[in-house]
């Protein structure tokens, strides 16, 4: 595919991982048309936010700074691959847990 070409539910895939709440007005903007690259995108990043928020409610309980770090290293190099490749018009799943949020978030139409 031409980098120049645009695919249908781009900028929606884009919001998507700005944040949880940029998650939830993707799932609102794709409601209707739906976009198969926009939900794709959508669920890798809805399931990448709820994954750091939820170990990041469980560190906070358990109180270990350095594993707080290593979380949100683990965080940022996956959003950053989710997020590139949103830019660059490809459906590459994040590594290790891409294809159990594929799964896991069917509910994501």
């Amino acid at each position: 595919m031409d980098k120049n070409e645009t695919v249908p539910g781009k900028m929606i895939a884009i919001v998507a991982y700005i944040t949880i709440l940029g998650s939830l007005i993707a799932l609102s903007m794709n409601a209707e048309p739906k976009h198969r690259f926009a939900r794709f995108h959508t669920r890798q990043a809805f399931g990448l936010h709820v994954i750091f928020i939820g170990f990041g409610l469980l560190n906070n309980q358990w109180g270990n700074v350095y594993a707080f770090y290593g979380l949100y290293i683990f965080y940022l190099v996956l959003w950053f691959y989710g997020f590139m490749g949103a830019l660059s018009n490809k459906e590459q799943s994040v590594p290790v847990l891409g294809p159990y949020f594929q799964k896991w978030f069917t509910f994501i139409p």
